[in-house]
């Protein structure tokens, strides 16, 4: 509808589920809130008119009623929301990239060193390679819990 300046993300909350059927381990895509979209957008009279007349809206969260427009999501909000689903509002800055060598910060392998493996920059992790008792494991940590060595 040539919106993309004004309606920048559409997000189905959903988050990630193991389930066993027939004994057969299977992952699926389960819906947080049923029936609840998300949208980042630039509330004008357009992107208003756009999303309110989508097929199959019925209603927002936080509106009176009437067309009235709605109140945005708290920023904790949103940042808990896409938390739960593995995304990751807020960029750190890291300074390691693959192959260079880091060491855990905390948690139960701290003062151990590593080689990164691979960063995953939406979910705000890094993979690590580290020798316990001569062993080569891998294990996965968030940006802060490593420094570059």
């Amino acid at each position: 509808m040539g919106m993309e300046d004004l309606i920048f993300r559409v997000i189905i909350p959903e988050e990630q589920e193991t389930d066993f059927k027939d004994g057969k381990k299977r992952t699926v895509m389960r819906k947080t809130f049923p029936g609840y979209v998300l949208v980042e957008l630039i509330m004008t009279d357009e992107s208003w008119y756009v999303v309110r007349n989508t097929p199959g809206v019925t209603g927002f969260i936080g509106s009176s009623g009437g067309g009235a427009k709605p109140t945005p999501l708290l920023d904790e909000e949103v940042e808990f929301i896409l938390k739960q689903m593995g995304m990751t509002e807020r960029k750190v800055d890291i300074d390691f990239a693959v192959a260079d060598t880091v060491e855990v910060m905390e948690g139960p392998f701290a003062n151990f060193q590593g080689k990164v493996e691979e960063i995953d920059d939406t979910k705000g992790k890094v993979k690590v390679s580290i020798d316990i008792f001569g062993r080569e494991t891998k294990m996965e940590l968030d940006f802060e819990q490593v420094q570059k060595v």
